[in-house]
């Protein structure tokens, strides 16, 4: 996966407490093999009428915040099925973090895998960036995963994240990349296994 550092960039509020997985990518989609190509599926069910046609009041069809990288939402974001095709569709449509109070832990840990920064900050942080993306589209965050902060304007934000994350993330690891750094020692050890034993 591609390593993650420094995010800078526009926001998108969207202030939905308990967004689950099912909203986040619809069911429509899970079909797809791939791991591209969700974007559209986004929150497929609020962004468009029983007809399919596009919602005006929705925020993610509103111009302004299409270029956005970080999207802000309420508490308990990513809830319910364990689906990994969630993060796929928020970096397939461009997200690269998500400021909230809180996550799942199972769609936190997918997204970690991913490549997807999830920050956790508190509720009047999180309220700031949201009432200043909706009063600016053009308003930028910078989400600085080296320093552990987020800045935006008038804000000045910490985070936590487990050290070991952080390093997998800084370096884009994921867990096959992990192992592919014991390599030489995956080797010696096969070469020095029993004749007698499985080789796979």
């Amino acid at each position: 996966m591609e390593p993650v550092n420094t995010i800078t960039g526009t926001m998108v509020p969207l202030m939905r407490p308990n967004v689950d997985t099912d909203q986040i990518v619809a069911k429509q989609s899970l079909k797809r093999v791939d791991r591209t190509g969700f974007g559209p599926y986004l929150f497929y069910d609020w962004a468009h009428d029983s007809e399919g046609e596009p919602r005006t009041d929705f925020v993610l069809n509103d111009p302004a915040y299409r270029a956005a990288r970080v999207l802000v939402t309420g508490r308990n974001f990513g809830s319910g099925s364990s689906r990994e095709h969630a993060p796929w569709g928020l970096m397939d449509w461009g997200f690269r973090a998500i400021v909230a109070t809180s996550f799942a832990d199972i769609f936190r840990r997918n997204c970690y895998k991913n490549g997807l920064l999830p920050v956790v900050l508190d509720e009047s942080a999180v309220k700031h960036l949201a009432d200043l993306a909706q009063e600016d589209p053009t308003a930028e965050v910078v989400v600085d995963l080296e320093a552990q902060k987020v800045t935006a304007a008038k804000l000045e934000s910490t985070f936590e994240i487990d050290p070991f994350v952080k390093e997998c993330l800084l370096k884009g690891l994921d867990e096959i990349d992990l192992t592919l750094t014991a390599e030489a020692e995956i080797a010696r050890f096969e070469d020095s296994r029993p004749r007698y034993k499985p080789s796979v």
